[in-house]
């Protein structure tokens, strides 16, 4: 018999958990760096533009709601999780299935019993710390003075209160769910809860923590049911938002009576908990859901159906007005000046001469058209960039206000090509120069704008005081620039083309404060890893004196310093006190304002010129212009004024960030001279003015004079844009910068009627005195188009343009060749004691180099329409032959593409006049009689006009060839 020994155990190799352990610190080392020097490097960009504050601020109130949330759910479940394996039943009985399960749980019964807390606990942590912006408004909320109709509660409490207690009761509810999950669960595994026989046994610990549990739940719910009935206030309804009859003579007392009844539920389930009786409060329960579905959904539905339907208007008055009143307040409507306007529609002759100002100012420059045009004559190389659309402004020129096009020359190091190396768009290409102003209300002979300021280096009206025309900070700046070098250094920053038809460079070096340092290794190596570029590491062009500039988008960098603000979509530059800066509009809004009613923000602002937005807080019903801000071009600067004082909610981020704002008082007169009444919130206010303009419950409820914005003429599927103007409104006593809309009525499909009803301008000259806004500035007028009038709507007249056959001719030999033809903005005038349309009509070609030039000018007044060279011509064709007013092109002598004017003198044509006008006419004839004869169907006829039309242009062809060959 032989035996053998046993096999030697392996041995735990030792070596390859030292690789393990080490590999896993390593990576736990690296991931840790990565998310220090992210959060570093929001540090030194934080620091650097003085606005620490914030940054610590919402770093510490995350955290501190991550804390709360975490322990808030975690501490709960863990002892949920404990009392229910503690108080287990040591001798029970259980069936093979429950051993199967405890043979597979036991093993990992340690790690459930925290890791499940834990997993839980990071879930809630990271839900709290979302809601750190609503905490922080609760702890630091204001008083409005202002009471809800209903409740009599301070309005301060649904802005501030409502939202923190419903989630927090939500918190809460969630973790008491939890624990009743989880409690019922490791009961079950360990025999505290058994099934079997048809029959459910709970031990004595099991069925007190559950019903513990369970009356807490129901105690939260009753809670939850009371602040339902404030939050009826705020829930959209079938007409209006906000508590109706049904909801205050019903709704509210049933959430009244299901929360007591909830609390005597929760009473019941307690006195379970001693007693041991399940009956009682399962009843109560089943009680509860049909006291629900009673009071709750069918008493409701009966009070509406028997006695609100048949008496709605007598009934819901008070309720409507309610929701006017509150709806008007919380958009900044409710001190609306309207104005019954009589237009007249026939046009005579010095009609406008009590308009002399208004028409002088009518833009004809389109800015969303002509950026080709900038861009072309302006551009001077491939690296260099224009916004579009352009934007507007005003400027004070020899003592006047002027309306002007303006846009600031932005480097583009996508357009590099073969030379867009590391050091070329990193160290090179670092900023852009200059800016362009234009006027508005001119042209050059040749349909080009008028410029005012203009050319590298730059020149014009601007440039005589002496202005810093360097743009490091604009709407399309590169990732990053890399900036800075010591005063011995030679300059590298390419500056500006220079020298004969910008043959050579100049170069300059930034002297500014506009990005973090990177004059040490670790900062260094801090931004390597932030944008993946070792050469900000290993480059020999990054000194201690080097700064690198990002973020440097206007409305990102105000956003990082203001995170509670919705901004503008469209910051604007200007240059104030000798430097370009970006001026922002900046908004508060909420959607918990009682009975007002929300609307969708993006879809009020969507337009020809914004057609995408995307907003955070997309329904609001509550919006202020609360803050207006400037981001300096040249190194970054973000200040912060406080516009608007008295708004709640700014005063509540005050106490959040007490020393990021500045007082009103703080702007200068220079700065105040280009504030204007911001685009986003005008629009806003006219989604709502559509229903909200009537002031009695009666004309809101029958909904016969509810208007909508006018549709884009040149694309129907988007709404028109405002426009700025300076105009005079009828019964001011001076023309002052606005911004206009209109008003068509309210309908769809074939029943639609597009013709104004209303007219609305606010007044958006802020002034130009230091600290002080303009008295009427933000003031909204409304002009309520009489009934006895028929005004066609920028829709009818646009139809009337394009078919009117005089007209159609002269675009359709404007289109002749390789031409496009563009229509410019169509604005709406309120002069001459009627309604005027002016739309400029340009001209490019369809392919190649791109060029709009103005060549044309379309005005309507009433059913007449006129179609000449310039806008002055237009007016004194349209108005019998003198208008009575000049507008600002009146000394522009047009001449035709290609025309040379030596000296800036246009040459006689060499085509006999009259030849040509006869040619001109018998083309307009013939398009006519051929357009009478379609809609006649008479073809024999169609066909002989058609062959007039192409004979006649073919001899405007000619007449066209015999002066190009003279």
């Amino acid at each position: 018999m032989t035996s053998t020994s046993a096999p030697t155990p392996a041995a735990p190799n030792r070596s390859r958990r030292v690789i393990a352990i080490s590999l896993a610190v390593i990576a736990a080392i690296a991931v840790g760096f990565f998310v220090f020097a992210s959060l570093y490097a929001e540090w030194l960009w934080y620091d650097q533009l003085g606005y620490t504050s914030v940054l610590l601020t919402e770093w510490l109130a995350r955290t501190i709601m991550f804390v709360v949330g975490f322990l808030g759910m975690a501490v709960p479940v863990w002892l949920a999780i404990q009392l229910a394996y503690r108080l287990r039943p040591v001798y029970v009985r259980l069936s093979s299935q429950l051993d199967r399960y405890q043979e597979v749980v036991e093993p990992l019964r340690r790690l459930a019993m925290w890791g499940i807390p834990i997993f839980f606990g990071f879930f809630a942590g990271f839900a709290a710390s979302a809601q750190w912006e609503t905490t922080a408004l609760w702890l630091n909320g204001v008083s409005t003075d202002t009471t809800d109709p209903q409740f009599g509660m301070d309005t301060g409490f649904y802005l501030f209160g409502l939202p923190f207690y419903s989630g927090l009761l939500g918190f809460a509810s969630a973790v008491v769910l939890v624990s009743l999950l989880v409690t019922a669960l490791v009961s079950y595994l360990y025999g505290s809860v058994r099934i079997g026989q048809r029959e459910l046994r709970i031990s004595k610990p099991a069925r007190i923590q559950l019903a513990v549990i369970a009356g807490l739940y129901l105690l939260l719910q009753a809670a939850s049911l009371f602040m339902d009935r404030f939050r009826t206030l705020i829930t959209p309804g079938e007409r209006i938002t906000g508590a109706s009859y049904t909801t205050v003579n019903a709704t509210i007392p049933g959430l009244t009576i299901l929360s007591i009844v909830a609390v005597l539920v929760a009473i019941l389930f307690f006195v379970t908990a001693i007693i041991g009786r399940w009956r009682y409060p399962l009843i109560a329960t089943a009680l509860l859901v049909i006291t629900s579905i009673v009071v709750g959904v069918a008493y409701p539905w009966i009070v509406n159906t028997v006695q609100v339907r048949p008496n709605q208007l007598a009934l819901e008055s008070e309720y409507y007005q309610r929701n006017i009143d509150a709806t008007q307040a919380a958009f900044g409507i409710d001190g609306l000046e309207k104005t019954d306007y009589d237009a007249v529609t026939d046009a005579e002759a010095g009609q406008l001469r009590s308009d002399a100002e208004t028409t002088a100012s009518i833009r004809i420059m389109d800015p969303a058209i002509i950026q080709p045009t900038i861009r072309q004559l302006q551009q001077y190389r491939q690296y260099y960039r224009f916004q579009d659309p352009l934007d507007v402004d005003r400027y004070q020129i020899d003592g006047q206000s002027q309306d002007t096009i303006v846009s600031v020359r932005e480097v583009n190091t996508n357009s590099l090509g073969d030379a867009a190396s590391w050091q070329n768009t990193s160290l090179v290409y670092t900023h852009g120069y200059g800016m362009v102003v234009a006027k508005g209300n001119e042209r050059t002979a040749d349909g080009d704008p008028v410029f005012i300021e203009s050319g590298i280096p730059a020149a014009g009206f601007l440039s005589e005081s002496d202005f810093q025309p360097r743009v490091y900070f604009g709407e399309n700046s590169p990732l990053y620039s890399i900036v800075g070098a010591p005063a011995s250094t030679a300059p590298i920053e390419l500056d500006y083309p220079s020298g004969a038809d910008g043959g050579s460079e100049t170069k300059t070096t930034f002297d500014g404060d506009g990005g973090p340092s990177i004059g040490n290794i670790f900062n260094r190596l801090i931004y390597a890893l932030k944008f993946q570029s070792e050469q900000i590491l290993f480059s020999d062009y990054v000194n201690e004196e080097s700064q690198i500039l990002y973020d440097r988008d206007p409305k990102l960098r105000v956003q990082k310093v203001a995170p509670y603000l919705t901004l503008d979509s469209d910051p604007y530059p200007s240059v104030v006190d000798g430097r370009i800066v970006w001026i922002v509009d900046g908004y508060t809004t909420s959607d918990q304002y009682p009975y007002s009613t929300a609307t969708s923000m993006g879809q009020a602002i969507e337009d020809a010129n914004n057609p995408l937005p995307r907003i955070a807080l997309d329904n609001v019903n509550y919006i202020r212009n609360s803050v207006k801000a400037t981001v300096d071009a040249y190194d970054g600067s973000v200040t912060l004024y406080a516009w608007d004082e008295e708004d709640p909610l700014l005063q509540a981020w005050q106490n959040v960030f007490p020393t990021t704002l500045e007082s009103v008082s703080e702007m200068s007169g220079d700065l105040m001279s280009h504030v204007r009444y911001p685009t986003d919130l005008f629009k806003v206010q006219r989604a709502m003015l559509g229903v909200y303009h009537v002031d009695d419950a009666q004309s809101f409820y029958q909904r016969d004079n509810a208007w909508s914005t006018p549709a884009d003429p040149q694309n129907p599927d988007v709404n028109q844009p405002p426009y700025y103007l300076t105009m005079q409104m009828p019964g001011q006593s001076a023309p002052s910068y606005s911004m206009f809309t209109s008003f068509i009525p309210q309908s769809t499909g074939t029943d639609s009627r597009n013709v104004l009803m209303g007219y609305l301008a606010v007044d958006s000259d802020a002034g130009a005195q230091d600290g002080v806004k303009g008295e009427d500035y933000g003031k909204l007028r409304l002009l309520e188009i009489t009934a006895n009038t028929t005004i066609p709507g920028p829709g009818q007249v646009q139809n009337t343009f394009d078919s009117d056959p005089a007209i159609s001719s002269q675009i359709n030999l404007l289109r002749q060749g390789q031409s496009e033809v563009l229509n410019g903005n169509l604005l709406t005038l309120p002069v001459g004691g009627g309604l005027l349309y002016v739309q400029p009509v340009f001209v490019q070609a369809s392919s190649g180099t791109q060029l709009p030039q103005l060549r044309k000018v379309l005005v309507a007044f009433g059913n007449e329409v006129a179609f000449e060279d310039t806008l002055n011509e237009a007016l004194n064709a349209l108005f019998g032959g003198e208008s009575g007013a000049n507008a600002g092109d009146e000394e522009v002598a047009p001449v035709e593409p290609g025309t040379e004017t030596p000296d800036g003198e246009t040459p006689a044509p060499t085509v006999p006049a009259a030849d040509y006008q006869a040619a001109l006419e018998d083309a307009r004839q013939a398009l006519q009689d051929r357009q009478t004869a379609l809609q006649g169907g008479d073809w024999a006829e169609y066909g002989e006009a058609d062959q007039r039309l192409t004979d006649a242009i073919n001899r405007l062809l000619e007449l066209e060839g015999e002066g190009e060959g003279e």
